[in-house]
């Protein structure tokens, strides 16, 4: 009798590499549909451009390491951070904003690690803070809500800003940026931040335009859109409740104390669970079978860990959102997780 090893990421559904990540791409369909609805046509070509650069730079790096590539293709890992990514940032950022950060995440985040299973970081979120931290300016020009801008940019239009910095017309991004009162607005939770550093009040800067009904004109819809596609995974059984519903209750929790002490000051759990990559990072970014926890219990802790950070941040950090640090971060205590909740061997669990 034989036994196959295999690198993780392992599934107890019968399930290959393939299949699951296949499942992950489409279930994030609804979200991106939702992004190109209310930011516009960039999304598509910052998709385009880093899934191009995801596949070139597995290619190269399968090729160096003497590893077929055409097997690291079809698994499907490299794609789905690229998309990831795509997402994750402006959709007019410029188009070498993208091929940094998916080349990272995959050359440096992946192959350098080893390859599929060896990474102790989530790609995607990796090369995120590389951009966001190198970058800061290009990584926070998010465009307006098409509801509320001045500009209507076809899909021609949306590539000129990308690889030339202007539209056709000569509008650069700053001032595709500005609403019909002429000021340059920022995403929901930045906005919010800066009128607080103002000494605004949280009804104050909620007067603004970029924020809807619930959470943000746009973003709440984005969230939720995000959200059915957690739901489909979850039907699936391609992920599991526990660090999903360990996420959102470490950030809606202490969300909801500061808000019930302090309302005037602090965003409402509903913002907090609306707003930013929240949906995005607690069904598809935080799951990462690679680099999360192991056991059930972990896995619930490793959730309830990220969502904590994010608050944290949001609340007395230097960013708006945080989703990415907080995943980061909380990939650094996953050996700690594991080893204080893995569970007990049979005929190991009392004293000898």
């Amino acid at each position: 009798m034989t036994f196959k090893l295999a690198a993780s990421p392992h599934s107890h559904q019968r399930r290959t590499t393939q299949q699951v990540m296949r499942w992950v791409y489409m279930a994030l369909i609804p979200g991106l549909l939702a992004l190109i609805y209310f930011f516009g046509w960039g999304v598509i070509w910052q998709l385009g451009l880093a899934i191009i650069t995801a596949w070139v730079a597995e290619a190269a790096c399968m090729s160096l390491r003497g590893r077929p590539i055409g097997f690291a293709w079809r698994d499907h890992t490299a794609l789905v951070t690229a998309i990831l990514l795509a997402i994750s940032i402006p959709g007019l950022a410029p188009w070498w904003l993208i091929v940094i950060g998916t080349a990272f995440a995959v050359i440096v985040v992946k192959h350098v690690y080893g390859g599929v299973g060896q990474n102790i970081f989530n790609p995607a979120m990796a090369g995120y803070v590389l951009l966001l931290i190198s970058f800061p300016v290009q990584m926070t020009s998010w465009p307006l809500p098409q509801q509320i801008s001045q500009f209507e940019l076809s899909f021609l239009d949306s590539a000129s800003v990308i690889f030339t910095g202007f539209t056709p017309a000569g509008y650069n991004l700053e001032q595709l940026r500005m609403g019909a009162d002429g000021l340059t607005m920022a995403t929901p939770l930045d906005s919010l931040r800066t009128a607080l550093n103002h000494q605004l009040t949280v009804g104050e800067a909620l007067q603004q335009p970029i924020f809807g009904e619930l959470a943000g004109l746009g973003w709440q819809w984005v969230n939720l859109a995000f959200l059915l596609g957690g739901l489909v995974l979850l039907k699936q059984r391609i992920i599991s409740w526990h660090i999903p519903g360990g996420m959102l209750l470490g950030l809606m929790i202490p969300a909801t104390l500061a808000w019930l002490f302090a309302p005037d000051q602090t965003v409402s759990p509903l913002m907090h669970l609306l707003s930013g990559a929240t949906m995005l990072g607690a069904f598809f970014i935080a799951t990462d079978p690679v680099t999360a926890a192991t056991s059930n219990r972990g896995r619930f802790y490793f959730g309830a860990l990220i969502g904590f950070i994010v608050f944290a941040i949001r609340t007395w950090g230097g960013y708006p959102d945080a989703v990415a640090f907080a995943v980061l971060l909380a990939n650094m205590t996953v050996p700690v997780i594991d080893k204080y909740t893995q569970p007990v061997a049979y005929g190991h669990g009392g004293r000898s």
